[in-house]
């Protein structure tokens, strides 16, 4: 009797603990999903400062607690490699001059998560996630930082990326560095980021900043905006500076925004183009500057001529209908749309492409590493490979360098293969975009950005879930933006509209339009599993 007894308290005993854990678990997801600034804009945070709600010191706060609670702790995204140091005594500084004088800008108090290859004169480290780079404490901003700071911005801190933007390996694992681990999907914790700004990506979806900005060669903010469901805007190459920028290729190297809406990026963008001598390509930029606030119509699809593209894409079985909604709510919006185009993309151009890559990496690389401060000690990508191989354990656990090898084995940019395969690569998918819009006298393109998300593993690298049509604006070094458009079994899927050089404007009229009918997007759940 006294056993049976004994056993049934110890079964409360147990059943309490567990009720109690529960309970705990509860009010810790609850706490996650209940946020207060949950899904805030950058217009919601300048109606509060004004109505003195919030202050930006405040709003700073309450960011820097959110990513104590979701980036090692809770489900662990580990989206955020450094929070700026300085960042709530900037915050203050703002506040004072906002009751001063008013705001610069709407960007004026917003805290902002940059990839941690951009260079800004914080206490933060530039360090593309390589642990070489560790002590790459950057004298001075990169031009676009200077531009943000201008405009007000909170430099909140820095997030994690596919280390070198995923140009170190052909097997590696997306949203993997030596310094920040593996980042993770909020919406379904053991699906892939994508990359290589896949920290910015997951950070912007989880509410961990108003605003985070990442960088792309090609599919860098594309994609991992489609696969963390947010927008994401890919420049026109040159809009935005690079200098300060951990290169890969000055051909299609640019930064841009990863926001919750489209409004949000157009008022970062705005913020972000920037102009310099040491990247010529900037001084090709038109001579008048664009508020691409001033874009945000809700009729912004009416008379556009809309082409569609379909093919190649492999579109998963889901997707299709998804994507048939998304054409039908522009055409209610009053674009005119013609379906099924091709653009006559094949592997030649792929192959070009990753030539010029290679080629220009080394030679940009190298550039960057010789301006690093002297606290750097790989001064070249040879010094890299050398500390990779003498760094296997923290820097090589799951896949190799192949790519930084292949790229050091190559020539100057005089070399006539260099040459040769930027004219078959850029130059020519310019004519094939270009042939294919004054053929149908369209404005735009749009195509499905990505299939939904496959599993993340760093074991055996990346597995693609077919589909992908970033190459087309990467290549051309033409503009694109991602804009959500519905979910498959709870990741997110989204839509690419993508026009000639600098038609930022144009696509933002149009996305915003899109993304105002369809009101894709819904906040993650940071699922486990799906078993479905």
């Amino acid at each position: 009797m006294k056993k049976n007894i004994l056993v049934i308290l110890c079964f409360l005993f147990v059943a309490s603990c567990g009720e109690q854990a529960q309970q705990e678990e509860t009010v810790q997801k609850n706490d996650i999903y209940n946020f207060e600034l949950d899904e805030i804009t950058v217009a919601g945070l300048n109606k509060a400062y004004d109505e003195g709600t919030y202050t930006a010191r405040e709003v700073t706060e309450l960011y820097i607690a959110r990513i104590d609670a979701l980036n090692k702790k809770g489900p662990r995204l580990n989206a955020v490699i450094a929070v700026n140091p300085d960042a709530l005594e900037i915050a203050e500084a703002l506040d004072v001059e906002r009751a001063a004088r008013g705001p610069r800008s709407p960007l004026h108090g917003i805290p902002i998560l940059l990839k941690d290859n951009i260079d800004t004169s914080d206490k933060m480290p530039t360090t593309a996630g390589s642990i070489a780079l560790i002590d790459n404490y950057a004298v001075s901003d990169a031009p676009m930082v200077a531009s943000l700071r201008d405009a007000g911005a909170i430099i909140l801190g820095k997030t994690n990326l596919s280390e070198w933007a995923n140009f170190r390996s052909t097997n590696s694992s997306s949203g993997w560095s030596g310094v920040g681990g593996q980042t993770r999907n909020p919406y379904l914790l053991t699906a892939n980021t994508c990359g290589s700004s896949s920290g910015s990506g997951a950070a912007a979806a989880a509410n961990m900043a108003t605003l985070t900005i990442g960088t792309e060669t090609d599919g860098s903010v594309v994609c991992p905006s489609a696969y963390n469901g947010i927008v994401g805007i890919k420049p026109t190459v040159g809009l935005v500076s690079r200098t300060g920028i951990v290169p890969i290729a000055a051909t299609q190297d640019t930064a841009g925004p990863m926001t919750r809406t489209v409004a949000d990026a157009a008022y970062l963008l705005t913020a972000m183009v920037s102009q310099n001598a040491e990247d010529p390509k900037t001084m090709e930029q038109p001579a008048t500057k664009i508020n691409y606030g001033q874009y945000l119509k809700t009729d912004g699809l009416s008379g556009k001529r809309i082409g569609v593209i379909r093919t190649p894409f492999r579109m998963h079985k889901r997707l299709a209908p998804i994507f048939d909604k998304s054409i039908d709510i522009m055409k209610n919006g009053g674009a005119t749309i013609i379906d099924n185009l091709e653009l006559d993309d094949n592997d030649a151009i792929g192959d070009a492409e990753y030539e010029v890559l290679l080629y220009e990496f080394k030679h940009y690389l190298n550039a960057y590493l010789e301006r690093t401060p002297d606290t750097v000690k790989s001064r070249t990508l040879e010094d890299l490979i050398a500390f990779n191989n003498a760094n296997i354990t923290k820097e090589m656990p799951y896949f190799g360098q192949e790519i930084f090898i292949s790229a050091n084995e190559k020539g100057s940019l005089n070399e006539e293969a260099y040459i040769k395969a930027l004219n078959d690569s850029n130059v020519t998918m310019q004519q094939i975009i270009n042939m294919l819009m004054d053929e149908y006298d369209l404005d735009l393109l749009v195509m499905p950005s990505r299939n939904p998300a496959n599993s993340q593993d760093v074991i055996n690298g990346d597995h693609p879930s077919g589909g992908g049509t970033s190459s087309y604006a990467a290549v051309s070094g033409y503009p694109s933006i991602t804009v959500p458009m519905g979910y498959i079994h709870g990741l997110p899927v989204s839509l690419s509209f993508t026009g000639r050089a600098y038609s930022e404007a144009t696509m933002i009229e149009a996305a915003y339009a899109y993304e105002q009918a369809s009101k894709a997007r819904q906040k993650p759940k940071f699922i486990e599993y799906v078993y479905e």
